[in-house]
């Protein structure tokens, strides 16, 4: 693809593994809006009355190089004191679980949701999808944001590539926990059918890259890790899930697309058998989870290829409790022990609100110091 500017370009080089100068930021996703406003140079209040031209602003100022997923109004889900009178789900302390009419009570109604409503669904799914209007949509949809964006950040997509994925976002932990272990023939069964579903749409997404040279990178995620591990035993994944979300990423291990994992939690146990499945990289890390930066960064590709980190600050602990000291040293250290070619820097994840403005401040000056200094 051709890009007009050089952060654009170093962003871009870096996405293709080539030796640069310099080290690019990822994109920053603050949730209190005033330090939004701060250093967009905008005015208190300005963000709420008009969040995207002031969320652009604040990325183009924060100096950022590359933006995967753009969620310029995700800051208003949050007040300065974090998530207030949200509503709660199936996660987050519902008392009822009701899908199609049916209370999700026991495993055994997870069970029967999954087969009388998920299973027939997606096999529809599947049969109804249309990748050549799909591919339209992700080319039509990466070309308005980048324009957005303007020249100087290097839009790369986010949210195409499909895989098999755990349902408790829809039947809660407890329920649907109960029913991976009792009931693995099903969880494998709906793993397997989403599989059906993904390939189709990952077909639809190579085909996007191919036909518009979209930048060849994407981040997937899906969080199935808590501070302990996995969330269910990593010898249950790879005989129920790991078969299915490899077959599901085929298509687009055709492509050069680089692929990367979002890390939540402690992942150490799937990292190698991530790669295996053809994935290019990390991006995240909660290093106090017991994940291992420093080994990962050393690891290679199932292809013996390094690895394309996006190395983040942390978000639960260096930036909202550290000094800016802390956030000099830490970000010290990403650079010291990442790999040579394909570092990006950033935070771990989105940030929270009640992060000390001068760590912020400190933050956002280390990303621009860095993108300056020649890594020999």
């Amino acid at each position: 693809m051709k890009v007009t500017s050089e952060r654009a370009q170093l962003a871009l080089d870096t996405i293709l593994m080539k030796p640069v100068k310099g080290i690019p930021s990822w994109l920053l996703n603050p949730m209190e809006h005033d330090h939004i406003e701060r250093i967009a140079g905008a005015s208190p209040g300005d963000y709420m009355k008009s969040p995207v031209k002031v969320y652009n602003d604040f990325q183009r100022a924060a100096g950022t190089c590359m933006l995967d997923q753009y969620i310029p109004e995700n800051p208003l889900s949050m007040g300065s004191k974090g998530y207030e009178g949200a509503e709660r789900g199936a996660t987050t302390g519902a008392e009822k679980i009701v899908l199609n009419d049916m209370e999700i009570h026991s495993p055994e109604a997870v069970v029967e949701h999954m087969e009388k409503f998920v299973f027939p669904a997606l096999r529809q799914a599947a049969l109804d999808f249309d990748e050549e209007s799909y591919a339209r949509s992700i080319a039509k949809s990466e070309a308005e944001i980048q324009e957005s964006l303007g020249p100087d950040i290097l839009k790369t997509p986010y949210g195409y590539i499909s895989f098999p994925g755990f349902a408790y976002g829809s039947y809660g932990y407890a329920n649907y926990f109960m029913a991976y272990v009792l009931y693995p023939e099903v969880m494998e069964k709906h793993f397997s059918l989403q599989a059906d579903y993904a390939r189709r749409i990952n077909r639809a997404v190579a085909r996007a890259f191919e036909e518009n040279d979209l930048p060849p990178l994407h981040r997937i995620d899906h969080d199935m890790a808590d501070s302990r591990g996995t969330l269910v035993h990593v010898k249950t994944l790879d005989k129920l899930w790991f078969p299915h979300f490899a077959r599901s990423l085929e298509p687009m291990l055709k492509t050069g697309v680089r692929m990367i994992w979002h890390c939540d939690g402690n992942l150490m146990e799937m990292v190698p058998r991530l790669l295996e499945c053809g994935l290019h990289g990390f991006q995240g890390f909660q290093y106090e989870d017991g994940m291992d930066y420093e080994k990962i960064c050393r690891m290679k590709t199932r292809d013996g290829e390094s690895l394309l980190i996006v190395a983040g600050v942390s978000v639960t602990r260096t930036l909202p409790m550290g000094t800016p000291g802390d956030v000099k040293r830490e970000m010290e250290w990403l650079v010291a022990n990442g790999p040579k070619t394909g570092l990006f820097l950033g935070a771990s994840s989105s940030i929270c609100p009640g992060i000390p403005w001068e760590n912020m401040k400190t933050f956002v000056e280390g990303l621009k110091y860095y993108q300056r200094q020649d890594r020999g």
